[in-house]
């Protein structure tokens, strides 16, 4: 089948999220023919370019589109069409502004109009949503819909939402949706720099709405299926496929979106207006909205871990579309680790491997380690990390130094050197750095310190190579480890401690977890069982999908035509290609299948 592969700053380019689990499912599922939509999020990412597509996946079936870049067309709106917009567009922002709660649904609901603007650019008076309102209810849900789809379809006819979304008129529309009786108290303050720096924010977030991926024969239109790689805008498309032409919508969250944008640090640039209050709070609300309207519509939601499962329920998503797909990872790259027999690792050294931030609370391990030190003198821990990204994570790391120097002051003559400090900091991908299955070949122990954690991709590594681990009770790590490691509040470094120290002096039982934990992960958390579960998703999804029929395939009175459309056409390759004779163009035409020169598809 033709799968539509939706991603937002990620594959196939080189830099951001969803590539290895991307790419690992597209090569997976070969016999399946996957056309690529990606949206990019900044000039950077453009450069780095593309990662090494596989080769079923030709680069003409990739499309993209950039959220960073000005996309403005030219064009305007006559009477009626400005008339139009002010009445979707005004539906939606009363959807957007109106109270609700945190599943999606309105609470006590917004009874006031978003109209009268007093002929706001050049609507004569007519105003947004004509005093339609929303009684409460399912009611937000269903105005949002009118108001997105609506502003679809006006931008596949029409085009012209660039400028629309930043007109006076969709400004004077907020104001109206933000004063109105019962919109929410967050946002009734909102001034007219606000307005202008959420409309900014929105009308990038609606960009897909105006792409050029809708077409029925060579875009979204043709393909069998959609598969969204996160929520959010990556997810107007598959919505909007589904709208136009019928198309399924799959929608895949390892991490989930609304979640990480409720979490995210507000820009600090106050002249912005992105961190102001009243703007935040449009933005929380949109993507609240958004949120739920493609739980509603997907045919089944796709979460990692039961973790990411419950902010999707709490956000509206129905529990009967919910499938727990973990993420599949390769077991292969530590299988020689888990099947020496002779290494169990050094049982006094301590492994901690992740990023350089505040929330993997290296701090706390750093205090938990001295405590280690002193019941178990000979321990030592390494730290390895990836290179830092950016100028917090290596102030962060700096810090960490200092404080391991200032921990263990008469052990280390200099703090930086790796013989003399019981704490190493090591990164991982440069020329000289250590492989990463002989630094969890070299490990007694893994720990995970963290206060804020999704899928813990170490751990799972450390249990393929058969370690047992410490971690702290955040995100999935309960849910990741089972019963195979041992699990300590955050931030207690003294718990944390305890638990290692119990560990170290009980190698039986290091054994024992570390046995029991390369055992679930094989059975939980590989390539393998990933990619069998989506395989039966395409499938399951396909099989309830109303059969799509083509103009030319019904007769005058709608009736099927045998044979309209014969099953070849829909195998990969060029079914229907035309290949002439040698003996010129007036030759009769051969039709070529895919083992006569179709190319380089599978079958």
């Amino acid at each position: 089948m033709r799968i539509g592969l939706l991603t937002d700053g990620g594959y196939p380019y080189a830099t951001g999220e969803s590539r290895l689990w991307c790419d690992r499912l597209v090569r997976g599922l070969a016999p399946h023919e996957f056309h690529i939509y990606a949206l990019s999020r900044s000039a950077r990412q453009e450069r780095s370019g593309w990662v090494l597509l596989p080769p079923h996946v030709p680069a003409e079936r990739v499309r993209t589109a950039p959220l960073w870049a000005s996309a403005d067309d030219g064009r305007g709106y006559g009477r009626r069409d400005r008339r139009r917009f002010a009445l979707h567009f005004g539906r939606l922002a009363e959807a957007i502004c109106a109270e609700g709660g945190p599943d999606g649904t309105d609470g006590t609901g917004a009874a006031g109009t978003v109209g009268g603007t007093g002929g706001a650019g050049g609507t004569d008076g007519t105003g947004g949503a004509g005093g339609t309102g929303i009684a409460g209810g399912a009611g937000g849900v269903e105005a949002f819909a009118e108001g997105l789809y609506g502003l679809a379809d006006l931008g596949r006819e029409r085009g012209g939402l660039y400028a629309a979304l930043r007109s006076e008129t969709a400004v004077r529309l907020l104001e109206s949706a933000c004063r109105a009786p019962g919109a929410r108290r967050s946002v009734q303050t909102a001034a007219v720099p606000d307005f202008l720096a959420f409309a900014d924010h929105l009308e990038r977030a609606l960009r897909p709405l105006s792409l050029d991926w809708y077409g029925e024969d060579d875009g979204l239109g043709a393909v069998d299926l959609c598969h969204a790689a996160s929520g959010g805008p990556a997810a107007l498309p598959g919505l909007l496929a589904k709208r136009f032409f019928g198309v399924p919508l799959l929608l895949t969250e390892y991490g989930v979106r609304l979640r990480a944008h409720y979490l995210a640090t507000p820009d600090a640039d106050a002249a912005s207006g992105a961190d102001a209050a009243p703007v935040r709070a449009l933005l929380a609300a949109f993507h609240r909205r958004l949120a739920a309207e493609t739980y509603r519509q997907a045919g089944a939601v796709t979460p990692g871990n039961l973790h990411a499962r419950r902010w999707q329920e709490r956000c509206g998503a129905d529990r009967a579309k919910l499938r727990t797909v973990y993420p599949g990872m390769e077991a292969e790259r530590f299988a020689a680790v888990a099947d020496d027999l002779d290494s169990a690792g050094d049982p006094a050294t301590l492994v901690w491997i992740g990023r350089i931030e505040p929330a993997k609370d290296l701090i706390s391990l750093l205090h938990a380690f001295a405590g280690i030190r002193r019941a178990e003198p000979g321990t030592r821990l390494r730290i390895v990390s990836v290179p830092a990204r950016d100028a917090e994570g290596a102030a962060y790391l700096a810090h960490c130094r200092v404080l391991a120097a200032h921990l263990f002051p008469d052990e280390a003559a200099d703090a930086h050197a790796v013989g003399d400090n019981p704490v190493s900091f090591e990164e991982i991908g440069g020329p000289e750095a250590p492989d990463l299955p002989d630094v969890y070949a070299s490990a007694g122990l893994v720990v995970l310190s963290s206060v804020v954690e999704g899928f813990p991709i170490s751990l799972v590594e450390a249990m393929f190579c058969g370690r047992a681990t410490v971690s702290t009770d955040v995100g999935a790590v309960v849910e990741v480890i089972g019963g195979t490691g041992l699990v300590v509040p955050p931030r207690n470094p003294r718990a944390l401690a305890d638990a290692c120290v119990g560990l170290l002096r009980d190698p039986e039982r290091r054994a024992r977890l570390g046995a029991a934990a390369r055992a679930r992960a094989l059975e939980l958390f590989t390539v393998e069982q990933n990619l069998a579960a989506f395989r039966a998703l395409y499938l399951e999804l396909i099989s309830h999908a109303p059969g799509r029929r083509p103009a030319d395939s019904v007769d005058a009175d709608g009736a099927p035509v045998p044979f309209a459309h014969p099953a070849e056409t829909r195998v990969p390759g060029h079914w229907t290609a035309v290949r002439r004779r040698p003996d010129g163009p007036s030759a009769p035409a051969e039709r070529v299948g895919a083992g006569a020169g179709a190319g380089d598809h599978d079958v």
